[in-house]
This record gives C-alpha cells, sequence and structure tokens, in this order.
C-alpha cells in the first residue's frame, strides 16, 4: 500500500468528500490531455513516433490506473 501511495500520491489525497472526489479525477484528467497534447505535438517527428506513443499510453495508463484507485480508497475499498 506504501508504494501505492508514493505512485499516486492524488488518489490518496482527494478522498474527504464528493466534492474533493471530483476535483482529483479532473486533476487526474487534465494531466492527461495535457500529456496527450505535448505528446501529439512531439510525435510529429517519424522516428521519435513510435517512442512518443509508448509514452503516451503509459501516461494515458496512469490517468486511468490513478481514477480508478482514487474511486476506490473513497468507497474504502482500499485504505
Amino acid at each position: 500500500m506504501d508504494t501505492l501511495k508514493k505512485i499516486f500520491p492524488l488518489s490518496f489525497k482527494y478522498i474527504d468528500s464528493v466534492a474533493n472526489l471530483i476535483i482529483g479525477i479532473l486533476i487526474y484528467l487534465v494531466v492527461g490531455i495535457l500529456g496527450g497534447v505535448l505528446l501529439g505535438i512531439v510525435g510529429i517527428i517519424p522516428v521519435i513516433g513510435l517512442l512518443v506513443g509508448i509514452v503516451g499510453a503509459l501516461v494515458d495508463l496512469y490517468v486511468i490506473a490513478g481514477i480508478v484507485i482514487q474511486i476506490l480508497v473513497f468507497t474504502k475499498v482500499l485504505k
């Protein structure tokens, strides 16, 4: 559990109320959108496109996992 708290700190921070849960989810979504836009701009270069695609997939996975963990902590499935 300590490892999850180090990797996904926002998932354990915004769990006090429904409003905080929504704020935390919105933060994850904004990070995902900004990461996608930045990686899309860099991905125009053909040689780097494959590496940028892999990094983009990892950013998307981080965002989805962070939101799922945050919801699980809010519903007290994880402590």
